[in-house]
């Protein structure tokens, strides 16, 4: 069958950098950085004391407050970037086959904020017996988010939740996007949301020494391929596409931002944890989605890279690189926007696709900060451009965005300046 084609018209964003997408965007830019100390909870005993916050995010804004109750804070980030994105798109659902719109949402952690709260009430109470909201489980799954945004909108399409740990809503994209060409939907609503710092993640990713210490500067403690980098930031938010096929888009009018012409996954099968020390599941993850393009690696101008700040995901990603693109790896740009706003976990392959798209529509790469002269990793290789400290003009046409997630899970999207 002829698959169809499709495009992003509507973007939704709350992130470290802002709570819309015009301000991540232009804070991005800035090269700010959206790091400060914990204030979700004390964490002055924790090793890492530092973290990414969404800022000022009023769930009242967007989801009535007796309903905003029943929802964990990551499903509350998650409608609101939904509802952002459908305005963006400007879809008039009283028009709409409302059965041929669905929603495909990931998280990869989830309520850990409820299910820290409700565990914690009831081993302190103990002696009243098990009392337990009745929202506990309804707050706490991670496909709650999905199922929310479709209960908001009444869309009765395809319907379900992605987990893949940090590359959760690159998949879901990838999904959404293989169920319009294929058919299935004219509209999806796709991304992913997280809220977990709380002491149970940082606790939990401490444990691991999976992150920054850096708590004396935390603007500068996400340092992507520099040789001080310690580990990642945690950061939280979540991001949302609207993603249409092309004829639909074009018959209502749409604007049109960009088009999604790939998405590659695979599987590293070497560790819980840890990347491929020579990259193999990027390497595999990439070529799969430029086959699925249909193009080839010289036509890729910018690349998203997953980029975390830890020891040994920072090189394993560059060796990918340079393994499936060659000499054109060194005419490339690429850049680690978690150097700005922390990792987002199972919402970072939204937030990232977003800055992809943006990049292709305004031909300029964001840059990867708090990178210093001299802070160089032998293992390295420093001719490639990793668009340090500045945003840099240049033209766009087509961009890549890689995400790779604990368990050895890697997705990665593909989009192209829209033309007829």
């Amino acid at each position: 069958m002829e698959l169809k084609r499709v495009v992003v018209t509507g973007l939704g964003a709350i992130t470290p950098l802002g709570n819309t997408v015009k301000e991540t965007w232009d804070n991005l830019l800035k090269g700010e950085s959206g790091a400060g100390p914990i204030t979700r909870f004390d964490a002055s005993l924790f090793k890492t004391q530092i973290a990414c916050e969404v800022k000022d995010f009023d769930p009242s804004q967007y989801i009535d407050r007796k309903e905003a109750r029943k929802m964990d804070i990551y499903t509350q980030f998650a409608v609101a970037v939904a509802k952002q994105a459908v305005q963006d798109a400007a879809l008039d659902l009283e028009q709409e086959d409302l059965t041929r719109i669905g929603v495909v949402f990931g998280a990869g952690i989830g309520g850990i904020r409820t299910f820290e709260d409700e565990i914690g009430y009831y081993y302190q109470h103990q002696d009243m017996g098990p009392k337990f909201n009745p929202f506990f489980i309804p707050k706490m799954i991670s496909d709650i988010a999905a199922g929310q945004i479709s209960i908001v909108f009444g869309f009765h399409g395809p319907n379900y939740s992605v987990a893949s740990a940090c590359a959760t809503s690159s998949n879901a994209i990838a999904d959404a996007y293989n169920l319009i060409r294929l058919g299935k939907a004219n509209v999806m609503v796709t991304g992913g949301s997280e809220a977990a710092i709380t002491a149970g993640g940082v606790g939990g990713f401490n444990a691991m020494h999976a992150l920054t210490t850096r708590n004396d500067s935390p603007k500068t403690a996400s340092r992507p391929f520099s040789a001080s980098r310690d580990g990642f930031i945690m950061g939280e938010g979540a991001g949302c596409l609207i993603l249409e096929e092309l004829e639909h888009a074009k018959a209502r009018g749409a604007k049109i931002y960009a088009e999604v012409i790939g998405a590659g996954m695979s599987a590293d099968a070497y560790h819980l944890t840890a990347s491929h020390p020579e990259g193999l599941g990027a390497v595999l993850v990439m070529r799969n989605a430029l086959e699925d393009a249909g193009i080839q690696p010289e036509e890729i101008d910018y690349i998203n890279v997953h980029g975390t700040s830890t020891p040994v995901g920072d090189i394993s990603e560059a060796k990918a690189i340079k393994e499936v693109f060659g000499e054109h790896a060194y005419k490339l740009n690429f850049s680690s926007t978690k150097s700005m706003t922390g990792h987002m976990l199972g919402a970072a392959g939204a937030a990232e696709a977003i800055f992809s798209i943006l990049a292709v529509i305004n031909d300029i790469v964001p840059p990867t900060i708090n990178h210093e002269d001299g802070d160089e990793d032998e293992n390295i290789d420093y001719n490639l451009n990793f668009t340090f400290n500045e945003a840099q003009k240049r033209t766009v046409n087509v961009a890549l965005s890689n995400t790779f997630g604990f368990g050895g899970h890697n997705a990665c999207l593909i989009v192209r300046k829209y033309a007829e």
